[in-house]
């Protein structure tokens, strides 16, 4: 193998496809990436066995080939290169020549035929489109609801569905539930589930590239979905298991609505929280009265009391939250104006729009003593 590629590309590349290297494995081909040189294109490849990425940038081949680098290096070599074009080689052994200007690399490669294959669809003509900036923006306002604890199965993932009219995404760690819609067309309904990791990866890299085509296509099988989108493919490896039946934990109507400014609401709560311990579940007691909201936190270091004005139905209520759990909603919507629904200090809140329902976040109360 022997090309030469612009060093910017291959930054360019390398940044994308290293979020699908295994940082924590034994099998060392999952700390490489796969460089593949053929028809004018270089492609890169990298894969954890869960998520599987390929990119490709054009090259001037001279003798086409692969080879597996250790990623990690070869990263580092690439972005202190002093030249704006870098030749790279191989030699019988697998070795790897790196040549920019007046510096010279030589490090040791292995086999291509190590690498994980990464399938391809067999079927092309069925898809689902999604435009990259709205399901970016989704991940982004669910993915953080989801359990990081592995031992908790399908809820370490996101929810997918897909009805004929609509898009949604469901999340949830057994303290909070975050559900994100969308209207779109489908021509059949599709339920699966991605986990939240791997989703979050495929936001930083829809943030990382910038083309005039905002459209990806996902395919699917019973495993594995497939995103596509520019020059890139995305493999993820799909959850097994059934997701709780969430539509069940939504309370049914409530007795307390409360409609407030989000921005005020979060300010107020930030400050609060600068007194919460994590010991104490980094709680904070709101009052909700007449029309005013009182939020307070106590610890061993102070106290501290914040009101905002806000329109209030029903009765008033005493109640406690996990601040970190109520920022995390708050920072996820845009809305200026959200709705607040609740029944008693016992029973889970709902946030929702003021209007509309593009998305409905469910937080569990803390018990106050």
């Amino acid at each position: 193998m022997k090309f030469i590629c612009q060093q910017q590309n291959l930054i360019k590349i390398l940044n994308i496809v290293s979020k699908a290297v295994s940082v924590r494995t034994t099998m060392p081909v999952l700390k490489g990436i796969l460089l593949k040189a053929e028809n004018g294109r270089l492609t890169m490849s990298a894969s954890d066995l869960d998520l599987s990425i390929q990119d490709s940038t054009e090259a001037e081949i001279s003798e086409p080939g692969s080879v597996i680098v250790m990623a990690r290096l070869f990263s580092d070599i690439v972005r202190k290169l002093p030249g704006e074009e870098i030749q790279i080689e191989t030699e019988g052994d697998n070795s790897v020549l790196i040549k920019s200007m007046n510096s010279e690399f030589k490090i040791i490669g292995m086999s291509a035929d190590e690498f994980p294959v990464i399938n391809t669809q067999s079927d092309e003509s069925e898809f689902i489109e999604f435009d990259k900036s709205t399901f970016k923006e989704m991940i982004d306002k669910t993915s953080f609801a989801a359990s990081i604890d592995e031992a908790r199965g399908v809820i370490t993932g996101v929810l997918l569905e897909l009805s004929q009219e609509e898009v949604q995404m469901v999340a949830i760690d057994g303290f909070r539930m975050a559900i994100n819609r969308r209207t779109m067309y489908n021509e059949k309904p599709y339920r699966f589930i991605i986990p939240a990791r791997i989703l979050n990866e495929l936001s930083k890299i829809i943030a990382d590239t910038e083309s005039d085509n905002d459209k990806a296509k996902l395919y699917l099988n019973e495993k594995k979905a497939v995103f596509r989108f520019d020059d890139i493919q995305a493999e993820l490896k799909l959850l097994d298991g059934n997701f709780i039946s969430y539509k069940d934990i939504l309370p049914k109507e409530s007795r307390i609505t409360v409609m407030c400014d989000r921005a005020l609401l979060m300010e107020s709560i930030e400050r609060a929280s600068l007194l919460t311990k994590a010991g104490k579940n980094n709680l904070i007691k709101m009052n909700i009265m007449q029309n005013v909201i009182e939020i307070t936190s106590d610890s061993d270091e102070g106290n501290v009391k914040e009101e905002i004005i806000v329109d209030k139905s029903g009765d008033d209520l005493v109640i406690g939250f996990n601040a970190h759990y109520v920022l995390d909603v708050l920072k996820a919507i845009d809305d200026d104006k959200i709705k607040i629904l609740l029944n008693s200090s016992i029973n889970p809140c709902l946030i929702e729009p003021a209007q509309g329902d593009d998305y409905q976040y469910l937080i569990l109360p803390v018990r106050i003593s």
